[in-house]
């Protein structure tokens, strides 16, 4: 018999949505379900619920008792979406292995240097703006707080990073940090990852060094689950 490619394209369709495709798994892990049990379990209203169970009506048969189960056709239809979820997570596999270059420790060194740079300037700048209120009343107490200082580079770094996984220096020497696991890197992560570098540098660079992986130059990188790659 000739493949019908129309059949084929209306499958994938159909299979496409993640709510139909969680129908069928929770009618394979619970055998039967109601109407208002899958409602419930999707937390969708009347409506959606209706128009998805129309579509996977190849897929469903009903028991005497009005309950939702899957038909054999459903049941090779879970199989088939077993196996492209299997696929999904090696295409990710591999992805990540092909792109995922990391970033050198001298790069890395100059980029901090950078940066450092940036947030020095910012620390005098604010100190400055505070001395002029000071010259007001007749003193001059110009001075740089080192704690004023790591402060700053911490919350700069933090919210660069957070918001496009670059500081100035990392775009610089085009590197970039970005979550080992491969999903979108938030400022929480950025904000782990740099109070190391600013607070307790020696200490996050000795640990890391034990972790003898290439991804975690620093410890709290490892704890944060990021790395830095070479664009």
């Amino acid at each position: 018999m000739a493949l019908n490619e129309e059949n084929v394209s209306r499958l994938f369709i159909i299979l496409s949505h993640k709510l139909r495709r969680a129908i069928l798994v929770i009618l394979f892990e619970k055998k039967e379900q109601s109407f208002s049990d899958l409602m419930n379990a999707l937390d969708i209203d009347t409506g959606k619920m209706s128009f998805h169970l129309r579509n996977l009506k190849l897929f469903l048969e009903q028991t005497p008792n009005g309950k939702y189960r899957l038909s054999r056709f459903g049941q090779n239809a879970l199989r088939l979406i077993r196996d492209i979820e299997a696929l999904s997570i090696e295409v990710d596999f591999f992805e990540q292995k092909s792109n995922l270059h990391i970033a050198k420790f001298s790069r890395r060194a100059l980029a901090f240097v950078v940066d450092m740079g940036v947030a020095f300037t910012i620390t005098v700048a604010t100190t400055l703006v505070a001395e002029i209120f000071v010259l007001f009343s007749g003193q001059y107490l110009f001075d740089i707080n080192i704690f004023l200082f790591l402060g700053l580079l911490w919350l700069y770094s933090s919210l660069l990073e957070g918001f496009a996984g670059q500081t100035l220096g990392k775009a610089l020497f085009r590197l970039k940090v970005v979550s080992v696991s491969g999903k979108k890197l938030y400022y929480d992560n950025a904000a782990v990852r740099n109070f190391g570098k600013c607070f307790l540098l020696p200490v996050d660079l000795l640990v890391g060094l034990r972790l003898k992986n290439k991804r975690f130059i620093k410890f709290f990188d490892k704890f944060s689950g990021t790395t830095v790659i070479s664009l």
